[in-house]
This record gives structure tokens, C-alpha cells and sequence, in this order.
């Protein structure tokens, strides 16, 4: 595939089978989505072909979330099998004419033959069963899709995609705009196909090592296939990445002890023998062909300037409403050192609101909170555009206004290692994309030094390879953090605190996310939330 004048892809060869999931992976601009659409046919590749066995289906998640807003939910998830949904269509045409020919009365008991192979009789029910397991109850199905929240045309469409049981899926982003309830389902779905071949693109890694049995990487306009889920490639790509280079470092030892025994003796009459079997040697030392990725990893690490007392931060009777609705009502809790907390709600604007209050952006309408006198703070709000749409600078000067060291070669080479080298350093900071602003804000965090971080929503924006790295940067920070999130595998990994703020008040546990999700009463909780 060439694209703008670039080799996205060059002759890639690779069979996706049966009863496989494959999560497609690669760095931010490598094509993923792209080879997506080129296996759906929605465009063409510039060379090759795509070969598709012969009757079977292919659904592909659409994220037009306006494209049925006059069609009723039921029917936008019918759709998803057109070829049912065409004799649907054209039987119900026939049907509903007062007088019909004998030629039509033909066509209608064909159709009726088809639609029986395809289950058609079970259809309807088949898509309510999905939807109300999705989370939009029965009294939703008869609305129209312009009636519907956000959310909720999320899972319709998805439930489109899945209705039907297609032959080949292509998944892109699926848990995107899910709750923790139909993301689980819909990895319990996808795990339960024997004979559906499944490609997958997503940065939950989560999601990857629940679902898939393959990882199918792009890098060096090439795709490479791996047997098992994230992890395991993630893990052996850096094991292998540490192999070649330790290889590399003895080889290279070698040659530098070749090249001077050759110097050394190669003029010396009873060492030259010697000196020439060295030469030969040298000569077959050969390095592994260690290419360089298009993979690249920002080097993310926060370090407090000094350790945190005993008396972190008290919170006591925080209210707030917010255009007449309440969205904090008498929020209590105390935070330890040590205590990494995330914040757990239903409605994200209860999260963002508490983050904002404790920042120090946002007042509460009544009671208080207190740092205690050894904190310091850093904050990333999830809508950070007000630090760089207003003003004209380039991303040194930009990041100049947090660095307790004005001069342009510290300042390059921080924006160096969060992937800004070069020419890009100097980009205006109001060009910038969404995974770039969000690198830039944690360059103010980490030049801040603070012992106690807060974050909302981090991950929104970032790859694959930048959310690797804030994960392990925050696992290993010695401070405290307070954050909210959705991604789930960065909540466990990170937070030994769970925090949600329901209705009736806080449910505080000092535990793990998932040992939280096991939880019978949180279990119930999440039933009736969804």
C-alpha cells in the first residue's frame, strides 16, 4: 500500500484463520486502521490481493455513530446481516401490497425459504437478547437511533457488528466508550467463537490478552505474526530485543580484541601467522541484523524532590453542583503515603470534578480539603487544550515556562526523550495533536518534582508504546497519585487504593482492581449501575 508518496505496506503475505482472534498491533501511523479497510474492501490496496474463502461473511464496526439516526435501535442491528435484512425488506414489500402477482407470490415463498436457512424466525429475538446484554433495555429497542445517548449508540452499533454470527470480524477500538460491564461481555463473546476468524485493533491491553490467540505486529512495512496475547509478545519482542544487543556488545568485545592483537603483531615476523588467522576471523564476525522499529518508547520517569510526611490530605464534606445538578455530595476519605487511588464513577464528570476541586481549579460549593505541609503537587487535567491553543510558542518555549533550567539544551533534550527531537522541538505547541499535548503535559509534571501526582484519564490520546511507559514510570514512582481512568490493565497495575463514588455515598477499599471487580457487592452494584 503506497500512501502520500509513502510504502505504508510492501509485500505482505500472512493467512488470518478459523477460531483465531488477532490483535493488530503497531505504532501510531504504521497502518493498522488502514489494513483494516483494505481487508473490508473499503479501499484498495496498491498491489496484491485480499482473498476471502468463498460465502463467508465479513462485519466491520462502524464508527459513524449519526449514520441510522431515523431507524428504529432493533432494526439498526438487524442490518447488520444485510442479506437477511434485504429479504426482510423486500418480503415485507410484497407483503404489504393489497394484491400481489403469481410471480410475486413466487419471489415471496423463495424468500421465505432463505430467510428460514437464515435463521430469520430466531432474528429479532436473537438482536434483543444482544442489545439487553449490552446494557439497552427492552423499552429502548422501538426508539430511534437519534433518541439514544452517546453511549448507548456505541453498543448498538457494536451489537450490529456482532449480530448474526459473521464469518470474519474487524474489530477497530471495540471497547472504546464501553462500561466495565459490556467490556466484559463482549470479551466473554468474542472468547466463546470457535469458528470466527477475528482482527482486532485496540490499545487496551487488557482486552488484547483476554482475547487474543495471535498478536500480528506491523513495523518495517511488514506484518509479522505471533502466537499468543499482548503480553507474551511484548515480553518476548524485549527479551529477544536484550539477546541481539548482548550478542552485539561479545561481538563487538571480539572485534576490538582482534583489531589490536592485529595491530599489535601483524609487523611482527613470528606473530604474523597469527595475526592473519586473527584478520580472518575478524572478518567473518558478523552482527545481527537488528533493525530499528518504528516502535518508539517516550522515557517517562517522576521523581519527588522529597518525601511525603505523614499527613497527606484530608478531605472532608466536599459538596459541588454543577449547573443545578449535584454531582458531590459530602465526600469524605483520608489519603496515606504509599496510597496510589483511583477514583470510580458511573458518570466521569463526578471524577473530573473531584480531581479539578483537589487541584486546586475548581471550589467546592461547601467543605474542605487540607495537603499537608510536605506535599507537592502535579495535575494533568483530561482537557489540557487551554495550556496550548491560546499562545504562539514552540514546544521549547513552551515547556521553558515549567523548567527550573532556562537553557534550550536541557530543555531539547527533555522533549527529546518524550519523542520531540530534532525540528519537531520546534512545532508550535497549538498545532499539536492529542497524544502530543498529552506527552508535553507529563513533561511539565516530571520537571515539577512533586510527590504527589494527579491525573485524569492519562491514557486518553496515547499509544500503545506511551502508555507502556507512563504505566511502568507510575508503578514505580515513590510518591502518591491520584487518578481516574478507564483503561483496566493501568488501574490494576497501578492503583493499590479502589475509590467510587456512587449515589450513596463512597465504597473505599485498599485493594486491587480486579480483586475489586470479584467483589459480590461491587458485582451487584455494577449490575444495577449498567
Amino acid at each position: 500500500m503506497n500512501f502520500s508518496g509513502r510504502k505504508l505496506f510492501e509485500d505482505v503475505n500472512i493467512k488470518f484463520t478459523p477460531g483465531n482472534c488477532y490483535g493488530l498491533i503497531g505504532a501510531n501511523g504504521a497502518g493498522k486502521s488502514t489494513f483494516l479497510k483494505i481487508l473490508s474492501g473499503d479501499i484498495d490496496s496498491t498491489g496484491g490481493e485480499i482473498v476471502v474463502e468463498k460465502n463467508k461473511r465479513i462485519a466491520v464496526l462502524k464508527q459513524d455513530h449519526f449514520a441510522h439516526e431515523e431507524d428504529r435501535v432493533i432494526d439498526t442491528v438487524l442490518m447488520g446481516h444485510k442479506k437477511l435484512w434485504d429479504i426482510m425488506v423486500e418480503k415485507n414489500e410484497i407483503y404489504a401490497k393489497d394484491d400481489f402477482s403469481e410471480e410475486e407470490g413466487l419471489r415471496a415463498a423463495e424468500l421465505e425459504g432463505e430467510f428460514a436457512e437464515l435463521d430469520g424466525w430466531e432474528a429479532e429475538s436473537d438482536a434483543e437478547t444482544m442489545l439487553t446484554q449490552l446494557g439497552i433495555p427492552s423499552e429502548l429497542h422501538e426508539k430511534l437511533m437519534k433518541e439514544l445517548t452517546e453511549p448507548e449508540k456505541v453498543k448498538v452499533l457494536l451489537a450490529q457488528t456482532l449480530f448474526g454470527n459473521p464469518d470474519i470480524l474487524l474489530l477497530d477500538e471495540p471497547t472504546n466508550g464501553l462500561d466495565i460491564k459490556a467490556v466484559v461481555w463482549l470479551e466473554n463473546f468474542l472468547m466463546g467463537l470457535d469458528e470466527t476468524t477475528v482482527i482486532v485493533v485496540s490499545h487496551d491491553r487488557h482486552f488484547l490478552n483476554k482475547v487474543c490467540t495471535n498478536i500480528a505486529d506491523i513495523d518495517y512495512g511488514q506484518i509479522k505474526m505471533y502466537v499468543g496475547n499482548y503480553d507474551f509478545w511484548y515480553e518476548s519482542n524485549e527479551l529477544m530485543q536484550r539477546l541481539i544487543s548482548a550478542k552485539n556488545k561479545r561481538i563487538e568485545q571480539k572485534r576490538e580484541e582482534l583489531k589490536e592483537f592485529i595491530a599489535r603483531f601483524s609487523a611482527n615476523a613470528s606473530k604474523s601467522k597469527q595475526a592473519t588467522s586473527r584478520k580472518k576471523l575478524l572478518e567473518k564476525l558478523q552482527f545481527e541484523d537488528m533493525q530499528i522499529s518504528s516502535r518508539k518508547y517516550p522515557f517517562i520517569d517522576f521523581k519527588p524532590e522529597r518525601e511525603i510526611g505523614n499527613n497527606l490530605l484530608k478531605v472532608e464534606n466536599i459538596s459541588k453542583s454543577i449547573d443545578g445538578v449535584k454531582i458531590l455530595d459530602n465526600i469524605s476519605f483520608t489519603v496515606n503515603p504509599d496510597d496510589k487511588i483511583v477514583f470510580l464513577s458511573k458518570n466521569d464528570i463526578v471524577k473530573t470534578t473531584l480531581l479539578s476541586i483537589l487541584s486546586g481549579e475548581l471550589e467546592s460549593d461547601s467543605g474542605s480539603f487540607t495537603w499537608g505541609v510536605t506535599t507537592s503537587t502535579a495535575y494533568m487535567p483530561k482537557d489540557n487544550n487551554e495550556f496550548f491553543d491560546n499562545n504562539d510558542l514552540n514546544l521549547i518555549d513552551w515547556l521553558r515556562q515549567y523548567s527550573p533550567d532556562p537553557h534550550e539544551s536541557f530543555i531539547r533534550g527533555f522533549l527529546g526523550r518524550m519523542l520531540f527531537s530534532g525540528e519537531e522541538a520546534l512545532k508550535k505547541s497549538k498545532v499539536l495533536s492529542g497524544g502530543e499535548k498529552v506527552r508535553c503535559m507529563l513533561s511539565k509534571m516530571m520537571l515539577s518534582n512533586a510527590n504527589v501526582l494527579l491525573f485524569d484519564n492519562p491514557t486518553n490520546h496515547l499509544d500503545l508504546e506511551s502508555i507502556t511507559s507512563l504505566n511502568k514510570a507510575l508503578t514505580n514512582f515513590k510518591g502518591s497519585i491520584l487518578f481516574s481512568a478507564h483503561d483496566h490493565e493501568f488501574i490494576q497495575t497501578v492503583a493499590n487504593r479502589i475509590i467510587e463514588i456512587t449515589p450513596n455515598g463512597i465504597v473505599d477499599k485498599m485493594m486491587t482492581y480486579d480483586e475489586y471487580l470479584e467483589d459480590e457487592q461491587v458485582q451487584e452494584r455494577l449490575s444495577k449501575m449498567y
